[in-house]
């Protein structure tokens, strides 16, 4: 089984010191199942030393939610030290920005546990890559070894599972019976619906706001058979934009950022465009929108990102070939 496998990895190369990985901007999820899993070791095997990292910092609602948990996130992790290196919701090390390299150059053993579809380049470097799209977060996942192993998580621990979990199923409008199980049972070990739920929730700063807006006022939109497609730019808040075109009306929203020549891209889609189609944005457009600009894409079924080199234009139109080839095949 996936975990005990993780667990022979530690024992296999003796290791003293193991450092959690998150992605950039880490989100709820990320840093909160590093969390558990970095208790579910201590439990396990208290002589092995544990460091979370975030490159290049965490997401401001993480920020909050750490004046809550007793979570320690370095900014400069010790990967060089490493005895065994995990990536936690994280599934490709392009997303590790000024750490790539190192990881890609340690010798040390890279294991990922991640709720993502696997990047071919990640499952290339990694000894162990466990990834499961059925799970709602990485939480879930690590919260599964947590039972498979029969450990019982504390209150924090159960407290920050609740929060990856609630966090990833948009409060819980996406999760599936399994996921509504998991939470049923992390409520068992303490945690409080209502005061925990509250510190998801976040007043919009002014320049969230100003983005949104900039992004909605730049709106390009096509009509790709019955579905409105809708491309945008901004320079912050990619993702918070993209969202806020889906409510709009929008069925797919793909908003570009650019500094110098890189470029961030934050990909949203409806449930309905997902289940209709069959198009999964991570592994369909992402991906290959990634290979293209020289970078990495990927992510779930209707939320994915990318990060590559190129111009605002260039990305636009390779992706609505994408999405055009993608839906008018379903046509034929």
């Amino acid at each position: 089984m996936p975990i005990e496998e993780i667990m022979r990895t530690f024992d296999d190369v003796n290791a003293k010191k193991v450092v959690l990985l998150c992605h950039h901007n880490a989100d709820p999820d990320a840093i909160c199942s590093a969390y558990a899993f970095s208790n579910l070791i201590k439990n396990l095997k208290p002589e092995i030393t544990v460091e979370i990292g975030a490159s290049q910092g965490v997401s401001k609602l993480s920020k909050h939610i750490l004046k809550y948990l007793p979570i320690n996130v370095e900014m400069q992790p010790n990967v060089d030290e490493a005895d065994v290196i995990v990536l936690l919701d994280t599934n490709t090390i392009q997303q590790l920005n000024n750490l790539a390299e190192k990881v890609r150059d340690s010798k040390a053993p890279i294991i990922v546990i991640d709720h993502h579809a696997a990047h071919p380049e990640t499952e290339k470097l990694a000894k162990i890559c466990i990834t499961d799209e059925n799970s709602s977060s990485t939480c879930e996942i690590v919260y599964g070894f947590f039972k498979k192993l029969k450990v019982k998580p504390n209150e924090a621990v159960a407290k920050a599972l609740f929060l990856g979990i609630a966090f990833d199923t948009r409060h819980f409008v996406l999760a599936g019976s399994s996921t509504i199980k998991t939470v049923s049972e992390l409520v068992d070990f303490g945690v409080d619906v209502k005061k925990t739920l509250s510190l998801l929730s976040l007043p919009m700063d002014f320049s969230e706001r100003v983005a949104r807006l900039k992004a909605c006022r730049r709106v390009r939109l096509f009509r790709i058979g019955e579905w409105l497609v809708a491309f945008s730019h901004v320079s912050a808040y990619q993702a918070s934009a993209a969202r806020a075109i889906i409510d709009l009306g929008a069925h797919v929203a793909v908003v570009v950022g650019q500094k110098d020549d890189k470029l961030e891209i934050s990909m949203r889609c409806t449930n309905e465009f997902h289940e209709k189609t069959g198009i999964h944005l991570g592994r369909d457009i992402a991906k290959p929108l990634g290979d293209y600009l020289n970078g990495m894409g990927g992510g779930h079924s209707t939320a994915a990102g990318v990060n590559g080199v190129g111009e605002i234009e260039t990305c636009f139109k390779r992706c609505l070939r994408l999405l055009k080839e993608k839906i008018l095949a379903l046509v034929k």
